[in-house]
């Protein structure tokens, strides 16, 4: 394969560019990897040696798990899953929880045995989940009594957290455990478990990719380790930080930092059940928390209220902010450093699909870049192509970012599209640049997802749903621009002849069926839809038509 063709002497030590193959290698130190090909994700973990003490800390109830304590638990509930529950190898198990310290139990022992980890977003509606059953199929499911009736058509087993809470789900559910009491049951002692290979699947993240409904995402062990390698090889300047979580744990940002890599770091996390500026300022002068993971719309937040948190709320311990989700504008960048000069803010760009692997800011030199989203992580390769001619570009040019290396995903579960090359290059879907220094630059997206607060929303599936209306003739959805939520959902909307279609009826009818973040929040109507004559939607026109609107 030509990208495996690497020259050193004609990799420019600058920026990484290799002029024989058209690639960007990484600036960082080589990513060190297991030579072990019989190695599961939790035993990669499980076996790195830090000085941390306290695991997990749950801030709603002060609840705290120490490592030693959260490894026994891991043993004992993946023990339980294999001898009592009957889970194996490629078996899937799907978490549906809001966050809590048990869901790190969960993945990692679920993972411990083979069996295949998936997660669904709480917030989404029945509809939304059930396909997803039907399409990863799981043998079993973690959630909550609030939950439960969700999957309760599903006819799905279920495991959950105490023994009370049988007596509060739907009839028809067959609850086969709890997690409380699988904490505690010592190990059987019986049969060694199966053998897991780094090339298994490990967990099936849904994603919507380019476009469409989503798609469970493929990632092996090999896949998972590789992330939290990167963690290992270049770890954080302060390694006994405390974390305050406060993005969903079923989402692939927060499984990968707080499940597995701050884990495997020896740092402490503390769990927030659900995000809420308030409780997240509390837990940080509680706990002295020093770093923070969020989303640009809530940086965007706390500049708006920087004088209100500063005279409510001790924030000194905090030193840095790692940004992700959706890209971060200078304003944002630069307002946030003046409201809280003693806070770094490192930004970093990555997809599910590549399991965290993409780029990142790791320094404050770096972070005066305004604008980029760093340099290439360590294991990384990337390629700049022409999307119409399929060229290779060099420095500074636009193209489609596409990415190879140890992390990305082996592709989607049980769907024909397809965004990684026969050779291993995924295709992200994002138009960049890479500059002279190997700093990469987010432009444009060409797919067509909307990044809702960090949440990604498939017009597609808003658009079939709207085609389902009596009254509307066809429709397009586009991402419409929002400071506080960075995009949100607007519909253009052209309606049969004498409609007297409203917006709030627009907007009623599709709210009661999907999750919240993917409401319409903005309705136009319009004579027809613009399209291309073979048919598909001039988005970009849209696009360009409302922003001159605004």
């Amino acid at each position: 394969m030509a990208n495996s063709q690497r020259s050193s002497s004609l990799i420019d030590p600058r920026n990484g560019f290799c002029t024989s193959n058209s690639t960007f290698y990484s600036k960082r130190k080589p990513l060190a990897l297991p030579s072990n090909e019989s190695l599961d994700i939790t035993t990669f973990i499980s076996s790195q040696t830090h000085r941390g003490k306290t695991a997990f800390i749950d801030a709603a109830t002060d609840h705290r798990i120490s490592f030693s304590d959260l490894w026994k638990a891991v043993d004992r509930v993946a023990d339980c899953l294999l001898h009592d529950v009957g889970i194996r190898r490629g078996d899937v198990v799907l978490v549906l929880s809001p966050n809590t310290i048990s869901i790190p139990i969960i993945c990692l022992s679920v993972m411990s045995l083979g069996a295949v980890l998936t997660t669904a977003n709480p917030l989404n509606t029945a509809s939304e989940i059930l396909r997803q059953i039907a399409d990863s199929n799981p043998k079993l499911a973690f959630t909550t009594p609030e939950l439960a009736p969700k999957i309760a058509s599903s006819g799905i087993s279920i495991v959950l957290e105490r023994v009370e809470d049988t007596l509060r789900v739907p009839r028809g559910l067959k609850v086969v455990g709890n997690l409380t009491e699988m904490m505690k049951k010592e190990p059987s002692g019986q049969a060694v478990r199966n053998q897991v290979h780094k090339d298994d699947t490990a967990m099936l993240l849904y994603s919507s990719g380019t476009t469409g409904r989503s798609k469970g995402v493929n990632s092996s062990h090999g896949n998972l380790i590789a992330h939290v390698a990167r963690y290992i090889t270049e770890p954080f300047e302060q390694p006994q930080q405390t974390f305050i979580c406060t993005v969903p744990l079923f989402h692939t940002f927060g499984l990968l930092n707080f499940v597995l890599a701050t884990l495997a770091l020896g740092t402490t996390v503390v769990i927030l059940p659900r995000f809420d500026l308030g409780e997240m300022l509390a837990a940080v002068e509680k706990y002295r928390a020093t770093t923070l993971i969020l989303v640009p719309p809530v940086l965007v937040t706390m500049i708006n209220k920087a004088d209100q948190i500063m005279k409510k709320y001790d924030v000194s311990f905090l030193r840095t902010v790692r940004c992700g989700g959706a890209p971060l504008s200078k304003e944002v960048t630069e307002g946030f450093m003046k409201k809280y000069p003693t806070v770094d803010v490192y930004q970093g760009y990555a997809l599910t699909e590549s399991n965290g692997a993409g780029a990142s800011i790791e320094s404050v030199e770096e972070s005066r870049r305004y604008g980029a989203v760093g340099l290439l992580s360590c294991g990384v390769e990337a390629r700049i192509v022409d999307p119409n001619t399929g060229q290779v570009m060099g420095l500074n040019q636009t193209g489609e970012l596409w990415l190879k290396g140890p992390s990305i995903a082996k592709g989607y579960f049980r769907n024909e599209e397809e965004i990684i090359t026969s050779e291993g290059w995924l295709k992200t879907g994002d138009l960049c640049y890479i500059d002279n220094d190997g700093f990469l630059f987010i432009v444009d997206r060409l797919k067509e997802l909307i990044k809702y607060k960090g949440y990604q929303v498939p017009p597609a599936e808003l658009e079939a749903l709207l085609l389902n209306h009596p009254d509307i003739l066809d429709a397009a959805v586009i991402p419409f621009p929002d400071k506080e939520a960075g995009q949100f959902p607007m519909a253009y909307v052209a309606r049969k002849p004498e409609s007297n279609l409203c917006e709030k009826k627009v907007i009623d009818f599709i709210s009661k069926q999907v999750a919240p973040y993917k409401k319409i929040r903005k309705v136009a109507f319009i004579d027809s839809i613009p399209k291309t004559p073979s048919g598909k939607t001039l988005r970009k026109d849209l696009i360009k038509f409302a922003i001159s609107k605004i």
